[in-house]
């Protein structure tokens, strides 16, 4: 054993030694490259390297680098640095110039604690704060914990932030709520104390504003799970699970035994290890990727863990149909499982250790470790939602899954008017913002109150939906206030009335059909919310002009008619979709780079939200791991169907459902600037997933399906790698042109750019075409479209490429029947050759050494028109037509 830790001892030490000697040869490269594009050396003087990572897709080196000013960090300041045969090849990032003068001090004026304090303030903390430290470096970074007002650790440090062109001395600090609904980042003015910028670490599922569709159940067996060759298991452990990617979820399908899913290079000693050695450390569902365990009771604690035993068999009972509160221990199982197979399937195309995955061990591998997922299965923090917050590498990701409520059955009653000609019980849906029975504390068990019809400032577009000030507050005052949906937010409605007195609010429908559930993240709200249809609305309040209306609202029933997030893959993959988002924009030493909001009222809520298109690849990587064969670009993919309650043909949780078929999802990038129909980030982001689904499905068409996710070659694979290289390319905080931008250089450094014009047609199809203009990427409504492919002197498609200058190079002969010979009058050493189709198809590729001539022999080929390119060790790349008889 002690020969074991010296020889790991030994490895990180050479590895250590190496890394340091490389990052300082990539520095040197990266400043003189910078210089050469017009930085000056005073601005340059404090670039730090905050991560490397070795990218086998581009054969390159991803670098991020941190602009500081005198040893303390400017926020977001991050260039993203392709290195290649020693030369920058791709840059992306935001740097700032003549610095000294934009510096407003370097010498704070309130303390550390003061701005914690501060920030307390501003998230609606009310209650004294005892900050204790736990940690303290020379660079001014403190770490402080206080268990009453953050569950996690709370550290400080001093950090710019640009502002009006100036630099603005601050304090970073970050507060993760004991509700788990917030992990708040702040930047606090080290002079002054304001709050001058903020974001959130949690991302949520969101609603949006669709209806509900009635439940239905479906058990159709779907055989075909798409799992990787069989050599790649490892022998441990059986899940009765919904298997991925060919069940999404129990409407889609059932469950299936599924045994030894475990990958062996992602997961080289199963999911149930974390020492490194063989053997499972755990019996229950936790591992060196995720920890999975119910959280009730809504403390964030390690909660009951679903055990297999000493054979490692997970295999739980489930009658979908029946109440999920019964069947906690396979919900855990799956959402053990999901998370399992997401962390496995991504390691392949490069979310590994030194790209900041989650792993409590990284087996030597680079990266930070002890940041496995933390999975929350039946989560008590909330309803109708999911969400998953991402730190910086090293610390701890949150999954929490909550349970959804479909419209349930009015005879359970939820909701009881008990008098009157109107008595009964009613359809209500309930909100996603209330934590219900953790912070209502007589909703559980039923209240009873009257009604009271609640009256804003504004009656010149309805009095009733209080998007302005209450005035009848006196009349609300432990009622149950009545409002109409309207335009402002739901949650704002409901403050207002929370802050009027109301013990509850009746939100009556302004549309035809069934309630939907209200979403919001306004997490000082502790009163119930409900939604009823506007027929039944619209009755009770035309009664109440004339009578009193006493009502009792009750949760019975509720979770017997509540679906389980937990076995939604799709809700799962894409919770997690955001911490892999969020680890590769900007480096996983980052996780601010995917802003949704940089202005916020006094309330909170955000009024100047960003173009940021976090949840769409959150939204792709849901589709792409539960394509099935058979399916076509042109069918009609709902997100979340299952926990909503919809059938697996409904339209999910986006204002469209995914489709090529532009009929079925119109959306184009001008619909990003459409404030009223494409919620932010969510709907902005459905737009972003719009386009990535059209170009997986292009290459699908182009290249074929192939249902291995871990090692297969058809287009779904190459999409799936262009766009993880694509996050790690584009500039912190990118646009929809920068994030498109990304993937065109993630196929010129892999691919030579041979689908380039593929990928122009695609985005410019739905508006992000060569003239498309972005504006500034933290605002949403500047953005400009146009539906232009570039001119053929900025990229060159097959049919336009020039011949290789013949005193360099010469193809003999030419046509020929696949055998030829490549003649050059230099030595280029080393290289890469590829043959590729009319179609953009790499159909031949050989590693060769090229000094006077090469002989070719691709017979295979078929008769046509070919590409030849040829990439030299030093960069330079050469493309001819060749001719294949």
């Amino acid at each position: 054993m002690k020969r074991f830790y010296w020889s790991i001892l030994f490895f990180v030490l050479i590895f250590c030694s190496s890394e340091m000697n490389a990052q300082s040869t990539y520095l040197q490269l990266i400043k003189e490259y910078l210089m050469e594009e017009g930085m000056s050396k005073d601005d340059i003087a404090g670039l730090q390297i905050q991560r490397e990572s070795f990218s086998k897709s581009m054969k390159a080196s991803n670098v991020y680098v941190l602009q500081e000013y005198k040893e303390i960090p400017i926020y977001n300041a991050i260039g993203s640095f392709v290195i290649k045969n020693g030369k920058v090849i791709s840059f992306s990032g935001k740097f700032h110039h003549n610095l000294s003068q934009k510096i407003n001090t370097t010498t704070a004026a309130i303390l550390a604690t003061d701005a914690v304090r501060y920030v307390a303030s501003d998230i609606g903390i009310d209650i004294p704060i005892d900050l204790k430290t736990i940690t303290k470096t020379d660079e001014g970074k403190t770490v402080y914990s206080d268990n009453n007002i953050s569950q996690e650790q709370i550290p400080v440090e001093p950090m710019y932030v640009s502002k009006d062109d100036a630099l603005v001395l601050c304090w970073d600090v970050s507060i993760y709520t004991l509700d788990g609904q917030n992990w708040h980042s702040v930047r606090v003015d080290a002079i002054t104390g304001e709050v001058i910028d903020k974001t959130d670490w949690m991302f949520e599922c969101s609603f949006g504003n669709h209806q509900y569709r009635n439940k239905t159940k479906s058990n159709v067996l779907q055989p075909s799970f798409g799992f990787k060759n069989e050599y790649n298991f490892l022998m441990e452990g059986s899940y009765n699970v919904y298997p991925i990617p060919a069940v999404e979820s129990p409407n889609h399908g059932n469950r299936v035994l599924v045994s030894n899913p475990a990958d062996a290079t992602a997961s080289p000693f199963g999911w149930h290890d974390t020492n490194g050695m063989a053997g499972a450390d755990f019996t229950t569902t936790r591992g060196n990727n995720v920890l999975a365990s119910e959280d009730v009771n809504a403390n964030n604690g390690i909660g009951n863990l679903a055990d297999g035993g000493a054979n490692l068999i997970f295999d739980f009972p489930f009658d979908p149909n029946e109440s999920v509160e019964n069947f906690e221990e396979a919900a855990i199982t799956n959402l053990f499982y999901a998370n399992n197979v997401v962390h496995d399937v991504w390691y392949q195309y490069g979310f590994d250790e030194t790209a900041g995955n989650f792993q409590f061990n990284n087996y030597g591998k680079g990266g930070l470790g002890s940041d496995e997922v933390f999975a929350d299965a039946q989560d008590g923090s909330g309803f109708n939602n999911a969400n998953f917050g991402t730190p910086p590498d090293g610390a701890n990701p949150r999954m929490q899954m909550f349970l959804w409520n479909p419209t349930p059955d009015p005879a359970v009653d939820t909701f009881v008017v008990n008098n009157g000609s109107l008595s009964g019980a009613y359809i209500t849906v309930d909100n996603s913002f209330n934590p219900g029975h953790v912070d209502a504390p007589v909703f559980p068990d039923g209240l009873t109150a009257n009604l009271a019809l609640a009256i804003d400032d504004d009656a010149s577009i309805d009095a009733n939906d209080i998007c302005s000030n209450i005035i009848n507050p006196a009349v609300l005052n432990g009622n149950i206030a009545v409002v109409r949906r309207g335009s402002c937010n739901f949650d704002d409605k409901v403050f207002r009335c929370q802050t009027a007195g109301a013990v509850a609010v009746l939100v009556v429908n302004n549309v035809a059909g069934d309630p939907i559930a209200m979403g919001g993240d306004n997490g000082s709200i502790t009163i119930p919310a409900i939604m009823i249809g506007r027929d039944d609305g619209e009755a009770l309040i035309t009664e109440m002009t004339s009578s009193t209306i006493n009502i009792t609202l009750s949760d019975v029933g509720r979770n017997f008619f509540a679906e389980d997030s937990s076995f939604d893959n799709g809700i799962v993959v894409h919770e997690y979709g955001h911490g892999i988002s969020n680890r590769l924009t900007g480096g996983a030493d980052n996780s601010g780079c995917l802003t949704s909001c940089v202005q916020f009222d006094p309330n909170g809520n955000c009024i100047q939200a960003t173009e940021q298109m976090g949840e769409g690849w959150s939204d792709w990587f849901a589709l792409m791991m539960t394509i099935e064969s058979g399916d076509a670009g042109a069918d009609s993919r709902g997100i979340g169907t299952y926990s909503v309650g919809q059938p697996t043909t409904g339209g999910g949780i986006r204002p469209f459902p995914y489709s090529t078929n532009m009929s079925i999802n119109p959306v184009t990038y001008a619909d990003t600037n459409n404030t009223s129909n494409f919620s932010a980030p969510h709907g902005v982001g459905s737009v972003w997933a719009s386009m990535l689904w059209d170009l997986s499905w292009a290459l699908i068409e182009r290249d074929g399906f192939d249902p291995d996710l871990y090692n297969g070659t058809g287009g779904n694979n190459l999409a799936m790698q262009l766009v993880i290289d694509g996050l790690k390319l584009q500039s912190c905080n990118p646009g929809f042109i920068d994030g498109r931008d990304a993937i065109l250089m993630a196929d010129e450094i892999a691919n030579a750019s041979v689908n380039a014009c593929l990928i122009w047609e695609v985005f410019a199809r739905r508006g992000l075409g060569w003239s498309a203009a972005q504006g500034d990427s933290l605002r949403r409504t500047d953005q400009t479209e146009a539906f232009d492919i570039p001119p053929s002197s900025e990229v060159s498609c097959l049919l336009d490429v020039e011949d290789f200058e013949e005193n360099i190079f010469r193809i003999t002969p030419n046509p020929s029947r696949g055998n030829f010979v490549i003649n050059v009058s230099k030595g280029f050493g080393e290289s890469n050759l590829r043959i590729v189709d009319i179609n953009g198809r790499i159909v031949f590729e050989q590693d060769i050494l090229l000094n006077s001539s090469y002989s070719i022999n691709a017979q295979n080929l078929g008769t046509g028109i070919y590409l030849l390119q040829i990439l030299t060790k030093e960069g330079s790349r050469y493309t001819t037509k060749i001719a294949i008889q």
